[in-house]
């Protein structure tokens, strides 16, 4: 079987490589502060930064594959290549929800990497599975260089991203992700053979690179204003209009102490800031059944509702000491008066609460002893 030499556009991969980064950027960045948004904002978010990042990975793909130049002409089956965009899109969101409605833990955090790997995975070969009058042929080696490759730097890409939601951290993560996809196709051809063949196996209609490349920059188009968009938030200083520890709501005035001598200021010793729709309020500490941590943030449990508060878990057990507020968790701060029910799990144990958004919370093997004598069983 005699294989077909083949080489590559030199501009064309460094083009593959700048739609890789801004769709890093624009998916990162869309996700940044999601735990300050409703349920519904999370999930569109995420939504549009699936579609960035998935729609991203598919027009570095073809943006390379314009850049490949065979000696034969050949086509594309527009059914399997609009396939490959929408598998990398679904995988793409799968992560993110996994990411932004469970604990970010290590095991998230890697899971997380491991699905985008694979899906990159899985778009390129579904992609390369559309190819028309030439046929791709692959080595155990490329296959398996491919897989580990895209796996191991996906994972690096989201725990740097999302061990810390700062812009340093979402920048290395972006270029992190965009190497990573770039690297994960380049390996992946390196491993690949071409073939001619005489009979194409239609899905669907078939696309020459004339119109593929019209599909590509309207892509990339799009994929350039959502960063240009992003990128103009995210160079904006965030704004905070009261210092912390400085007594005062967003849009109800002044703040009651001067900005000089802020040392010497005491806190708000009985009741917890959050933030909601813009603005700042305060939740009596009694009325507060439980405190999570969120990243470097963390979210007040009440009655009446889910709030996000500004504070760390570490910043908010400082705060509210002396109160009665128990730390169960590594992540938690409960209020003993809120607990419903105890439940006992061989080292460990589990606080039940009957309140919107929190059914139970973990009790670690550490505080085991002191949570059941505050609860008194």
């Amino acid at each position: 079987m005699q294989f077909l030499d083949y080489s590559h556009n030199s501009i064309l991969i460094g083009a593959s490589l700048l739609v890789a980064l801004m769709a890093g950027f624009t998916g990162l960045t869309l996700t940044q502060g999601l735990s300050q948004r409703s349920t519904l904002q999370k999930k569109l978010s995420i939504a549009l930064a699936a579609i960035s990042l998935g729609g991203g990975i598919w027009s570095m793909h073809f943006v390379a594959m314009l850049g490949l130049q065979l000696p034969i002409l050949f086509y594309y089956d527009a059914a399997v290549t609009l396939s490959s965009a929408l598998v990398a899109i679904l995988v793409v969101g799968v992560a993110l929800l996994l990411l932004h409605f469970r604990e970010r833990t290590p095991l998230v955090l890697i899971s997380a990497g491991t699905i985008v790997g694979l899906g990159i995975i899985a778009m390129h070969y579904i992609g390369m599975a559309g190819l028309e009058l030439c046929r791709a042929l692959y080595t155990p080696w490329g296959i398996s260089s491919a897989v580990l490759a895209s796996c191991l730097l996906n994972i690096a890409a989201f725990w740097i991203a999302y061990g810390q939601r700062s812009h340093r951290n979402i920048l290395l993560g972006t270029a992190c992700f965009g190497l990573a996809v770039v690297a994960v196709h380049f390996i992946a051809i390196a491993g690949t053979g071409f073939v001619a063949v005489s009979v194409a196996n239609e899905v669907g209609p078939s696309i020459g690179k004339e119109i593929m490349a019209m599909g590509v920059v309207l892509s990339s188009f799009v994929l350039c204003s959502a960063f240009l968009l992003t990128a103009v938030t995210f160079l904006v200083p965030s704004q905070q209009a009261v210092p912390e520890g400085v007594a005062g709501t967003v849009g109800e005035g002044p703040p009651t102490q001067a900005v000089s001598g802020l040392a010497e200021i005491e806190p708000r010793g009985k009741q917890i800031p959050y933030e909601l729709k813009g603005q700042t309020f305060f939740a009596d500490l009694d009325s507060v059944a439980a405190i999570r941590a969120e990243g470097h943030y963390t979210q007040i449990y009440t009655a009446r509702g889910v709030f996000f508060c500004a504070w760390s878990i570490t910043e908010a057990e400082k705060r509210v000491s002396p109160r009665p507020f128990l730390k169960t968790h590594r992540s938690y701060l409960i209020n003993p008066a809120h607990v419903t029910g105890f439940e006992r799990l061989k080292d460990n144990g589990v606080c039940h609460f009957d309140l919107p958004g929190l059914a139970k919370v973990p009790v670690s093997r550490s505080r085991l002893k002191q949570v059941r004598e505050i609860l008194g069983v």
